[in-house]
């Protein structure tokens, strides 16, 4: 349900969007840091929200991936360690072999 409503909102924003961008069909100039161009305002703003649902998608799957990764080691250390718990212990404890 999580799910479906980011894409509901994301959908949403790119309608409207969408929208904004086809009843603006004035030129603008977009001045960014090596070059300088022309575009029309739709084109412009639906270039600009897609770089940017891309960008924040590749940061969360970078930090997502990071957390799986160290979730990964977590659960080996522990399970590295319930086996070395189970194993008998080998030398016997002269305080318990007193008679």
């Amino acid at each position: 349900m999580k799910y479906f409503l980011i894409l509901l909102l994301v959908l949403v924003i790119f309608i409207i969007s969408v929208t904004l961008g086809s009843n603006n069909d004035q030129i603008v100039t977009f001045n960014y840091l090596i070059a300088k161009g022309d575009y029309s305002v739709s084109t412009l703003l639906a270039v600009l929200f897609a770089s940017g649902l891309v960008l924040g998608w590749v940061i969360c799957g970078l930090f997502y991936l990071r957390v799986r990764l160290s979730l990964a080691r977590a659960e080996r250390k522990i399970k590295r360690l319930e086996a070395q718990q189970e194993l008998p212990v080998a030398h016997s404890s002269p305080i318990l072999n007193r008679e």
